[in-house]
């Protein structure tokens, strides 16, 4: 800390001050590095970026039909960001379960349901964001 800090901490209240220099020299857990880092790349993975930026449409209705998804793969809604970013952390989640099966094989029961639970995830992941590009790619038909 900065001689200015010092100063400006010893002249704030016990408490006070107690609580300034717990923060200032508090180093976040792995854990939270790690969920941090893996949100972010969900985020932009799912197009995040791309909303934020061109700021497109939540969704459209067009020739009495109603589109999540933009029928084309050139742009998208906001909807097409949300559905994907929900779809790739479903993958995450089901890869997560996998990992933690396997560190639970003293109970093979709890192993096997977690093992079927994040497999079951992770297809389910994969299966709907093929269908959405292929829906994409087929122009919405």
């Amino acid at each position: 800390m900065t001689s200015k800090l010092k100063k400006s901490s010893s002249e704030m209240s016990f408490s006070l001050s107690r609580w300034f220099r717990k923060l200032t020299t508090n180093a976040p857990t792995a854990f939270i590095v790690t969920v941090v880092g893996i949100s972010y790349a969900v985020f932009l993975f799912g197009g995040g970026l791309y909303t934020l930026i061109t700021h497109p449409q939540p969704s459209a209705y067009v020739n009495g039909r109603f589109f999540f998804l933009y029928p084309d793969i050139s742009s998208q809604f906001v909807a097409d960001t949300l559905i994907s970013v929900t779809l790739y952390a479903l993958g995450f989640l089901g890869l997560l379960f996998i990992y933690q099966s396997s560190k639970s094989a003293y109970k093979p029961r709890q192993a096997y349901m977690m093992m079927v639970i994040g497999v079951a995830f992770v297809l389910l992941a994969y299966v709907f964001l093929e269908g959405s590009i292929q829906f994409k790619i087929s122009g919405g038909k």
